[in-house]
């Protein structure tokens, strides 16, 4: 993706971002050489310096099988998001812009075909979102576990390069105090932007607004 140095994330933020905002969408390249798109949650693994995504699809679902023929992907996570006014300026020469967080991975895919493996995965997912749930699983019966894995088809992601693309204004200081006060007032996403903010240390310049 377009990534002006400004905006450059690093690996742990990325990985904030990815365990935050696991919905992913994963990306590789069908039969007819076009993009196909599964939109599924995925689970980040960190193996000493590797990172790992774990997932599964509907053995019904196609993309298994292009991921089988071509196993290079991406996997792209979307953080929060905004719009932001160019009210947040001490002029009027200025323009709109949607300010977000972004992780882009290029990913080599291994598929994973035994049951104990894939049951394994399903834990590591079931603990991301629900870890109660382990426990309902376990009781269903081992019939009923073994038509529903047989039913996925699970996968490693290998991620071999990432971007990490945080872009917050970082490049107009005068925006920032103005931006920070209307994004912590404003909706989930504008308040987690805020928060991020915060976190990239960017200090909210004086608000030249308000001077006299």
């Amino acid at each position: 993706m377009y990534l002006p140095p400004q905006f450059k994330g690093d690996r742990a933020q990325a990985a904030a971002l990815i365990n935050d905002h696991p919905f992913a969408s994963l990306i590789s390249v069908d039969d007819a050489g076009l993009p196909f798109v599964t939109h599924l949650p995925l689970h980040l693994e960190s193996r000493g310096e590797e990172l790992v995504l774990l997932g599964h699809v509907a053995k019904a679902n196609p993309h298994w099988r292009y991921l089988q023929a071509r196993p290079q992907a991406v996997a792209t996570f979307l953080g929060p998001h905004a719009y932001l006014s160019p009210k947040v300026y001490p002029d009027l020469a200025r323009v709109p812009t949607w300010n977000y967080l972004a992780v882009h991975c290029t990913v080599q895919t291994s598929l994973i075909d035994d049951p104990q493996s894939k049951d394994r995965l399903l834990k590591k997912l079931i603990g991301d979102h629900e870890p109660p749930y382990v426990e309902q699983w376990r009781g269903l019966g081992e019939e009923f576990a073994h038509k529903m894995l047989a039913g996925i088809v699970a996968f490693e992601l290998q991620v071999t390069d990432l971007q990490c693309k945080l872009k917050l204004n970082q490049h107009r200081t005068e925006s920032h105090a103005a931006m920070k006060a209307m994004y912590a007032a404003g909706t989930p996403d504008e308040q987690a932007l805020a928060d991020w903010m915060d976190r990239l240390g960017m200090e909210a310049a004086a608000d030249p607004r308000k001077e006299t």
